[in-house]
């Protein structure tokens, strides 16, 4: 489970800065990824609303870094937003209207995080039950015998 937890806290940590910095300054960090001329002011709405769903994702994967064999919900909705930012972001680049020094790890990442979603992910370690029991009794009723 260690290198899910792992995984889970990176993202979390992720989404916390960019949550904490769209929320703090969004103005200011659209102008550091070079996107000018400046939005009209309703933009800045937008980007502290998406800093609200950042900060709501960064404690998801907090919780579920803590919890890991029952955080599959919290995986399963992080590794489709991440399908749908890289998606998009291929696709904005593919237009022309960003460019690779604009979404600089939105390029990359997100199919880093789906890879090791997916592979950490906690189905794929889950063990027989027997070995999880310790003491046999599950295995002994999961094959019709007594515990007792």
């Amino acid at each position: 489970m260690r290198p899910l937890k792992l995984t889970l806290y990176v993202i979390g940590f992720f989404q916390l800065v960019l949550g904490l910095a769209f929320l703090a300054a969004p103005g200011l960090v659209a102008r550091q990824l070079g996107f000018a001329p400046a939005a009209p002011g309703w933009a800045n709405w937008l980007l502290a609303m998406m800093a609200a769903r950042f900060l709501g994702y960064a404690y998801g994967m907090f919780w579920a870094a803590r919890h890991p064999d029952g955080a599959s919900p919290w995986i399963h909705t992080m590794i489709v937003i991440q399908a749908i930012d890289w998606l998009a972001t291929v696709a904005y680049l593919h237009s022309g209207d960003v460019t690779l020094r604009q979404v600089t790890t939105a390029s990359f990442m997100p199919v880093v995080f789906i890879a090791a979603l997916a592979w950490f992910h906690p189905r794929r370690s889950t063990r027989h039950p027997t070995q999880a029991s310790g003491d046999g009794k599950l295995a002994s009723s999961i094959r019709g015998g007594s515990s007792r």
